[in-house]
């Protein structure tokens, strides 16, 4: 059955039940020659068990399928990953490389590896060839031979003896030609049997499903999958073992080796961070020793293994792992897990050392007075990265152990801080005040000229902001549209996703119907000379052969295939694999290679499409993805087209493909007067052509590992082009007519795939987009949103979706701002929690934004694009920044009770500078050497790096001037405030004047009130523009008039501040 037909004809039933599910995210099918394939996605974290039940119970209430519907199964996909592709070639036979890795394989399954597949071994396949000629002779069909055969060939279990002593079997499995022959196919009245080799002849043939080459040799491919809870590296480990014990017995011309293989990345991947991360943990304690004694320093770094340790523990519990995510995330907290330690500590050695307080009432006092503060602290970046939770999809999954790994991190260094930490601060002063030690010399050197340079430079320079508070805030606003600048300029670009690169090209071709198979080799002898051509060229340009593996391969493809072809005969399929050698020994990337391969290519005339694509990591789409969707197949298929040769302009773009390819040519029956006369039902003869076309599988069968099959199929002599005509159909009185004399024959064109999403009929044009150049690959994606889709939108009345990596980038984009908004709020209520106050959270707050100075300046010196992972990075900066201004505020609040706002803030500042130098050093300096990592594996973290390094950085600077300033600024509004409440209500000063002022604000607000409430009642947008402009000329009346009073010394008995 043809595509379109199941389309309509089972896809177009089923799914209505299907999209009233429950949870559903989307459905998508895909129909082609005798298969409909429905995949249907679920939301995150959905009971899959109910759901599978579901999608049982709605395929099983769904009415009107077709009789000739011969199963539908309802599976939920298993996850599982490629660890590596074992090769097995030399110059052996196919069958002998088999048994080799049949050997091999035992030995695997004895590692406790099972996950495994082969490709590229030979399937028996019995053919029972039948003349058409001998089927009306001796009244049979195909269909009612496949019976005999299968009664006849096959074995079943028939029970077992009463005592359960032995076992009952009927049959005998027949495979061999021999015993197939002597089948009955029919017995006559007279007794007398047909045998099955009386009828036609039989013959085995080896069918190579699919076959690979290196160079001349053959080979066989062992895949070797992990399940959900693998550890790829070490099964990676294991298959080498196994590969060096198994090499020692086997012959030297038989070779093995690894393809495609994952653990070498993840292990090059964990090796970078483990590395940067040691030298970050080197220069946290470098810092903390410096600015604090020895014992406190030592205590306050004891908080960070602690703190890992119970992570450790606390990730095993809710199943999280040791991966690049989770350790990335580790090392984000190098530097913030000290953070809490460091202000109660450094409080704690501020008092016994300065207010010469007892050392455990000193560490009492520092643990209660900072508790409050540093738990905010806290809570803050909880819950700037547990907003990071909310963001879905595939990006969302990659990055979820980010959030949770911080999180619990964040609560084991809180526990240490409150818990252990004072116990140990106790002792620590206690043998620090009794006498010097030789081992505090450094910090107390330096704490001496710390302590000159905070007296005679920092506490100054704070003066000289609270004076000139006001130009403080127009600077920093200045420098923040300066820096955002950068962004609408395009001097920082945006580039979504950029994954770490894979050296693994494929070039996949499909060659045109009518081809042989030697066709199909001759194009990949091709690909072969032109590789070696090209990889010559890049050796003598650059020194080094590019090369580590290549593979070819007929009858198949590798990786993702060509869309359409799902159907098509396996001889005109054909691949080439090559891998590069790693990308930090080569000046070019792996698109560069993939362009001069393409072009050194020269195109067999038979070719139908080749399709060259690059490998990537991550969970990242097709950088060209557009849907197209519409009623009319054919008119789809036109605007396909169209829009591929629109985009084949673009170098940047690869390997374009649409979903619908054309098929077979198809013929349309329909049954005539004559027929229906004689009996003829269009589902009987439909059958019948069927079977006869395709063959009937009368039996599978094991063979070895193998698994083989019996087909019975008429003679190539009776599928000719013309059989239409001339073929015999039976009908149910066992009556026989010409096929032409019962139907008439329509011939036409059709699709091999028609495919739906969520009910809609669509084709998706896909491509490779390369981003070597950022800034041109989003000029490339801008062309085609905005000049090349409206218009074919235009000439076909269709509709089209940009999908893919667009798609995923704007869904991510949306759940990151909803998570960026309820992150705000959390923190806004938290802080106004806190501090008893509505305003006062805002003047924290208002530093978030300014931290994107620093983050955008980062990105424009390390010519970086901002990506993904700097989103990921300002939302975890957002909880981050904040911290030491929480601590500065809670500081200023108990020196306010003592001060005036001025002299509070100024002291406050000066005396929380080194703790807020010191935990933004450690912070920056945790994740500094991971800025000059040049691997290329690390790249795609370097964004987020690079936003929380040089935001907190600068942060630092922004909050010891800006908050300052605004407390400063918020006291000047108050007094203002103030003043005007007086002003308007004050007793005192309307007795002087003789009520004039209440009796002008009391004047000004009924106006204010009958105006807006006409414009209500009558709906006049010229009454509330009135209104507006009343309440502002009003406003402006009452301020002129205050300022009046001001001025003429009615209203203050001294001077502003």
């Amino acid at each position: 059955t043809g595509g379109d037909d199941l389309d309509r004809g089972v896809v177009s039933f089923l799914e209505p039940n299907l999209l009233d599910l429950d949870g559903l995210d989307k459905i998508v099918s895909t129909s082609y020659e005798g298969v409909s394939r429905i995949q249907i996605d679920f939301e995150t974290n959905w009971d899959m068990e109910k759901a599978l039940e579901d999608v049982k119970l709605a395929v099983e209430e769904t009415q009107n399928l077709p009789s000739e519907l011969e199963e539908i199964d309802v599976n939920r996909r298993i996850w599982r990953d490629r660890v590596t592709n074992v090769v097995f070639s030399g110059p052996f036979s196919v069958d002998q490389l088999e048994k080799y890795s049949d050997e091999f394989l035992q030995m695997l399954y004895a590692q406790g590896i099972s996950k495994t597949s082969i490709r590229g071994v030979n399937e028996p396949v019995v053919r029972v060839t039948v003349p058409e000629s001998k089927l009306i002779k001796n009244g049979l069909t195909l269909r009612e031979l496949s019976n005999s055969i299968k009664i006849g060939a096959s074995s079943k279990p028939a029970g077992e003896t009463s005592d359960g002593l032995a076992r009952l079997k009927a049959g005998v499995e027949k495979t061999e030609e021999l015993d197939l022959a002597n089948i009955t196919a029919r017995t006559l009245s007279n007794g007398d049997n047909i045998l099955l080799g009386d009828l036609g002849y039989i013959r085995t043939e080896i069918v190579p499903v699919n076959q690979f080459f290196q160079g001349k040799n053959p080979a066989i491919i062992m895949r070797v999958d992990r399940g959900q809870e693998g550890d790829a590296i070490g099964i990676q480990q294991k298959v080498e073992e196994t590969i060096e014990t198994f090499q020692n017995s086997m012959p030297e011309s038989l070779k093995i080796e690894l393809s495609g293989t994952r653990s070498e990345a993840i292990k090059n991947r964990l090796n970078i961070l483990i590395s940067n991360g040691v030298i970050g943990l080197v220069l946290v304690l470098f810092f903390l020793f410096i600015f604090l004694s020895a014992e406190t320093a030592f205590w306050v770094a004891v908080g960070i293994p602690i703190a890992l340790f119970a992570s450790f523990g606390l990730m095993f519990i809710v199943g999280i792992s040791i991966n690049l995510i989770s350790l990335f995330a580790l090392i984000i907290c190098l530097g913030i897990v000290v953070d809490d330690a460091i202000v109660v500590a450094e409080h704690a050695d501020y008092r016994a050392t300065s207010l010469k307080e007892d050392p455990f009432i000193s560490s009492r006092n520092a643990a209660v007075f900072m508790g409050l503060p540093v738990f905010t602290a806290t809570i803050t970046t909880i819950l700037a990265f547990g907003a990071l939770v909310l963001v879905g999809g595939r990006f969302g999954r990659l990055i979820a152990d980010i959030p949770y790994t911080v999180i619990i991190v964040l609560i084991a260094s809180l526990i240490e801080c409150f818990i252990i930490l004072p116990n140990h601060m106790y002792h620590s002063l206690k043998n620090k005040l009794k006498r010097d030690k030789w081992y505090n010399i450094p910090s107390k050197k330096f704490n001496e000229k710390f302590l000159v340079f905070r007296e005679n430079w920092f506490k100054p320079f704070i003066l000289l902001v609270l004076a000139k508070r006001y130009f403080a805030l127009i600077f920093m606003l200045s420098l923040l549209l300066c820096s955002i600048g950068l962004l609408v300029s395009g001097d920082v670009k945006w580039r979504f996703w950029n994954p770490p690169e894979i050296g693994r090209l494929t070039a996949n071709i499909l060659m045109l119907p009518g081809s042989k198979r030697s066709d199909t080799v001759y194009m990949i002898k091709e690909l072969e000379r032109a590789n070696k051509e090209v990889a010559s060229q890049f050796e003598k340009k650059n020194g080094r052969n590019p090369i580590t593996f290549q593979m070819s391969q007929v009858g198949g493809y590798e990786g993702r295939g060509i869309s359409g072809a799902e159907n098509k005969e396996k001889d005109l399929l054909g691949s080439f694999t090559v891998e590069l050698i790693d990308a930090d020994l080569r000046p070019y990337s792996s698109f560069v290679y993939l362009a001069a391969l393409q072009d050194e290519v020269n195109k067999s005339a038979l070719l139908e499409t080749i399709s060259f694509r690059t490998w990537g990591s991550g969970p990242g789409s097709d950088g060209v993805s557009i849907n197209l969707i519409g009623d009319d197949a054919f008119n789809l298929k036109r605007a396909a087209e169209e829009l591929k040769a629109g985009l084949s302009i673009f170098p940047e773009i690869s390997a374009l493909e649409d979903t619908q390819s054309y098929d077979k040519t198809e013929y349309i029956i329909t049954l005539t007067d004559r027929g229906k006369k004689l009996g003829f039902t269009i589902e009987e003869i439909g059958s019948q052509l069927g079977d006869r076309l395709n063959g009937v599988e009368a039996l599978t069968f094991l063979k070895g590992n193998k698994s083989g099959k019996i087909i019975v199929e008429l003679s190539d002599d009776d599928l000719k082009g013309d059989f239409i005509y001339t073929s015999k159909v039976r009908s149910k009185r066992g009556d026989y007519a010409s096929l032409s004399d019962v139907v008439e024959v329509v011939s036409r064109f059709g699709f091999s795939a028609i495919t739906r999403k969520d009910g809609q009929k669509l084709v998706n044009v896909t491509g490779d987009l390369s981003e070597d150049n950022p800034e041109r690959a989003a000029s490339v994606s801008e062309k085609i949103k905005q000049e090349i889709l409206p218009r074919l939108e235009e000439r076909f009345g269709i509709i089209s979706q940009v999908s893919g990596l667009a798609e995923q980038e704007k869904r991510f984009l949306d759940e990151a701002l909803i998570a960026f908004f309820i992150c705000i709020l959390g923190i806004y209520l938290t802080l106004s929690w806190v501090f008893a106050s509505w305003t006062r959270p805002l003047i924290i707050m208002i530093t978030i934004p300014f931290g994107l100075i620093g983050a955008l300046w980062g990105h424009y010196i390390y010519e970086i694009s901002l990506s993904m992972f700097s989103i990921i990075g300002l939302i975890g900066m957002t909880g981050i920044i904040i911290n030491d201004a929480i601590v500065l505020i809670s500081t200023y609040n108990i020196h306010k009770i003592k001060m005036d706002s001025l002299n509070a803030i100024l002291t406050a500042t000066v005396e929380r500078l080194r703790p807020i130098l010191l935990t933004t050093l450690t912070t920056v300096f945790g994740l500094a050497p991971l800025l000059f990592e040049n691997s290329r594996d690390a790249q795609f973290l370097k964004p987020t790096v690079i936003t929380l390094v040089f935001g907190l950085g600068f942060g630092m600077i922004i909050l010891l001037i800006l908050v300052p300033s605004l407390i400063a600024i918020q006291s000047d509004g108050f007094k203002v405030y103030k003043s005007f409440v007086r002003f308007i209500f004050g007793s005192k000063i309307n007795e002087r004047n003789g009520w004039k002022n209440i009796g002008s604000f009391i004047g000004f607000a009924i106006g204010a009130t009958i105006i807006l409430m006409v414009s209500i009642i009558y709906s006049s947008q010229v009454l509330f523009s009135m209104f507006v402009i009343y309440v502002c000329l009003g406003l402006i009346a009452l301020w002129a008039f205050w300022l009046y009073q001001v001025r003429s010394r009615q209203f203050f008995r001294k001077k502003l501040i």
